[in-house]
């Protein structure tokens, strides 16, 4: 069980820190970078990585039942939407909220989606981890409000910000974040199959990991990487890509991408590591541990220094409880142990 929670965590850190090698590209578009950023973690990394490391690839992928590739598929693309849907809620009420928002729906919803698959836990084990979820919500929205407080020390409120435009983010956000649990619902219904078969081609434990991810990122990656090609047009950005420092940025983008997908199919042989209640065990701290390491590296790189000490104080406590959270929710797990 120790093994699974640090490798969770360990997971969600690197997820959190996967966006730094952005801040050192030159002359590219935020369209350039994340359309070839996700082209490259989407569809490059996953295939090369799935080819060389799974025994008997063609195999495994071929005999796999219609219905699994169905339900991995669909809510994959779900998944893919739920993202892009995030990317537009931040236009309306912001990176914090927009952000605590979406990551909120998808710890406490993805958390407990897998239990469709794999049937609820005893009742104790239930109730701690639902104890464990609310925790960690109070401390997403306790960051979230502790954003919004920042916002308003940094800059005046815009005026014509109305409040349409607000509920309509709050909705995008809460609806992207239901659609990107798709996520650990395909993780939870591949892994039985995908494991056995793994196993059956003498693949190391650990395998089963990267074979969970290939249909998982190929169906996502339709929906995200699509959109940014078309904002690459939308935005007049494709010359952009003509540049001395293209070598550069694609070398940094590809660490980014290897970065995003090694987190992914860490924190799928996490959840494998924890056992019955893995995928909502390892879901919860996976994604928690991500927020809180993009919050400490916000710290750290003085994201903070205009806030007020009660942003702070709002931010210091969303990150004790996050913590707390998690703690509760790895006791839940090994009470199943």
């Amino acid at each position: 069980m120790i093994e699974g929670i640090l490798f969770a965590i360990f997971a969600g850190l690197v997820l959190g820190l996967y966006a730094l090698p952005e801040k050192f590209t030159k002359d590219f578009k935020y369209e350039n970078t994340w359309s070839l950023f996700f082209l490259l973690t989407m569809f490059v990394v996953p295939i090369i990585a799935s080819i060389t490391l799974i025994n008997g690839f063609g195999d495994i992928f071929g005999n796999m039942p219609t219905d699994i590739w169905i339900k991995m598929g669909l809510t994959s693309f779900l998944w893919g939407i739920g993202v892009m849907m995030w990317s537009k809620a931040i236009n309306h009420i912001g990176l914090s909220l927009g952000f605590s928002l979406f990551i909120g729906t998808i710890i406490l919803v993805g958390s407990l989606l897998p239990y469709i698959e794999e049937g609820l836990p005893e009742s104790n084990v239930l109730t701690a981890v639902l104890i464990g979820l609310a925790v960690v919500l109070v401390g997403i929205f306790a960051n979230g409000k502790a954003g919004l407080l920042r916002e308003k020390d940094e800059a005046k409120e815009d005026e014509e910000t109305g409040k349409g435009s607000m509920v309509t983010g709050i909705l995008i956000a809460v609806i992207g974040g239901l659609l990107a649990t798709g996520f650990s619902y395909a993780n939870a219904a591949g892994r039985p199959y995908l494991h056995e078969a793994s196993q059956a081609a003498g693949n190391a434990e650990w395998v089963t990991a990267v074979a969970v991810m290939f249909p998982i990122f190929l169906s996502g990656g339709i929906v995200m990487t699509a959109f940014f090609l078309w904002q690459l047009s939308q935005k007049k950005a494709w010359g952009d890509f003509k540049t001395p420092a293209f070598g550069k940025n694609f070398v940094l983008i590809l660490i980014m991408a290897v970065f995003h997908y090694g987190a992914s199919a860490l924190f799928a042989f996490a959840a494998y590591k924890l056992g019955n209640s893995g995928n909502t065990v390892g879901y919860a701290i996976f994604n928690t541990s991500c927020v809180v390491t993009a919050i400490m590296s916000g710290i750290i790189t003085k994201e903070w220094v205009k806030a007020s000490g009660k942003a702070k104080g709002f931010l210091y406590l969303g990150l004790s409880c996050m913590v707390i959270g998690i703690i509760v929710v790895a006791y839940a797990n090994s009470l199943a142990a």
